[in-house]
């Protein structure tokens, strides 16, 4: 018998505000433990909490961004339960009537578009931290009563894979839309997944298994793989699936069983008698929906369309809002797309990369390297020197690309007299290389052009090059550019 997988994901987004939910706590990630605290977010006996704005804001936003309807009553609940690193013994939640409910976002797995509901978003505040070393465990209360959006999906993943498109593409809405950093190594992306398996064909669902808080795209891939297994070799040995609740180990990359449920936690929610209710005009959500900027996949489909980028390319830009709005500000100042989004994906992205910083704190702005590929464009300088210049502008925090060419006088030399000269000289010293030619081994030809490069310090015009080389030894110059074709691939 073959079993399908079936997943769904609560992804806990922490809302970028100053403060805290219900608090004038400071809500930002600190190392120094018990710091951003106060006797509200304590949970301290005759204290009262006052619902920060911005949170609700913020969420009406991430409601729209995932297509939800958006409440026009909703309000707050206690939700009850006992953790170390939960002052109250209860948390402020929504239960019956969420902020959004009823949304879809549709992912991308190796090519094929897939619809994923979103059951509901709803506002709550975050709980402690447990802090375990080699001899004893602290609580760090600095994340308690930071706001979340926990957002549920239906159970329409069907498999780790997909699992793992559906959260990426969750924190890029909500970093495209500015309402979380989703910064996973600090906590503010988090994820608790529920899976089952289920034989092919059946519509009910199975007992499903809980893996709780990863903060990780490889582990909730990963995870999720290994319960499916632990839940396919428990089906072929007969044995019966129970609840079981799962902890994730990203630095072994193994799970570990928390504990069984006999039945399903009852958490008795009751209304929040300290919060009010809450009525959301229409004219209120209209307001906040016109703040959304354009989310990913129309930028992509965008990108295709008015730039003619191929759909890697555009792919690949979109990822990162701020890296989209440079390519797009990179080649309205150049007017050259292709070239663009080229030196953005090449260069610029690789220079991120090695020295592990953000586009805004890149030193090359959109307008020096729109200048670099403009001179590339005019044929001022080739593409060796166009990269030797790139690099000085990375090095000496953006330099101007038109001032390196003028102190050091890059120019491309594409004089014909002076590249006949550098031909002459390379062909009295390569009599082998000649005879080659001659015989139609044009690919010997790319020597020539080396030698004529080497003699104009890399300054040479390819183009005017080849065409003189082609010239000498009477032959059709597209030959040799492809032969250089041929060579790269």
């Amino acid at each position: 018998m073959e079993f399908e997988t079936v997943i769904g994901l609560e992804v806990h987004i922490q809302l970028l505000t100053k403060t805290k939910i219900f608090c004038a706590c400071k809500n930002s990630f600190s190392h120094d433990k018990n710091t951003h605290v106060c006797p509200i977010c304590l949970g301290q006996p005759g204290v009262l909490p006052v619902l920060n704005k911005e949170v609700l804001n913020k969420s009406i936003k991430g409601g729209l961004a995932l297509n939800c309807k958006i409440a026009n009553f909703t309000k707050f609940d206690r939700k009850h339960y006992y953790y170390p690193d939960l002052p109250k013994n209860y948390q402020i939640s929504q239960f019956d009537l969420p902020i959004a409910e009823n949304g879809f976002v549709e992912i991308n797995v190796d090519g094929k578009i897939k619809k994923i509901g979103v059951t509901r978003a709803h506002m709550e505040e975050d709980a402690g931290k447990l802090v375990h070393g080699v001899k004893s465990s602290v609580v760090d209360l600095n994340r308690t009563g930071t706001p979340l959006l926990e957002i549920v999906s239906e159970p329409d993943l069907r498999s780790p894979e997909d699992a793992r498109a559906y959260m990426m593409l969750i924190r890029q809405i909500m970093r495209y839309i500015g309402i979380s950093d989703c910064e996973m190594q600090e906590g503010s992306l988090r994820c608790d997944a529920n899976i089952s398996i289920r034989p092919i064909g059946e519509t009910k669902l199975g007992v499903k298994n809980e893996i709780k808080n990863m903060n990780s795209f490889k582990g909730v891939e990963n995870a999720l793989n290994l319960v499916r297994e632990e839940l396919l070799l428990a089906t072929k040995e007969g044995q019966e699936i129970k609840q079981v609740t799962w902890g994730y180990s990203l630095d072994d990359q193994k799970i570990f069983k928390m504990r069984t449920k006999e039945n399903d936690n009852d958490y008795r929610y009751f209304p929040e008698p300290d919060l009010r209710p809450i009525r959301i005009s229409d004219e209120w959500i209209d307001e906040i929906a016109k703040t959304i900027p354009e989310l990913p996949s129309a930028k992509c489909e965008r990108f295709i369309s008015e730039y003619g980028l191929s759909s890697y390319d555009a792919n690949i830009l979109t990822q990162e809002i701020e890296i989209a709005n440079y390519f797009e500000a990179t080649c309205k100042s150049c007017g050259k797309a292709k070239e663009s989004a080229n030196w953005v994906i090449n260069e610029v992205l690789r220079e991120l990369n090695e020295q592990k910083i953000t586009i805004n704190e890149f030193s090359v702005t959109e307008e020096m390297l729109a200048e670099l590929i403009g001179l590339l464009s005019k044929n001022t300088i080739n593409n060796n020197t166009a990269k030797s210049i790139f690099a000085r502008m990375v090095k000496e925090n953006g330099v101007s690309p038109a001032k390196i060419v003028e102190e050091e006088g890059l120019s491309q030399v594409s004089d014909t007299s002076v590249i006949e000269k550098a031909l002459d000289d390379a062909i009295a010293s390569n009599a082998k290389a000649v005879s080659d030619i001659e015989s139609g081994k044009y690919a010997t030809a790319g020597f020539f052009v080396g030698k004529i490069m080497q003699a104009l310090k890399g300054k040479g015009d390819p183009a005017v090059i080849g065409k003189i080389i082609a010239e000498r030894f009477n032959f059709d110059p597209s030959l040799l550019v492809k032969k250089k074709k041929d060579k790269n691939n």
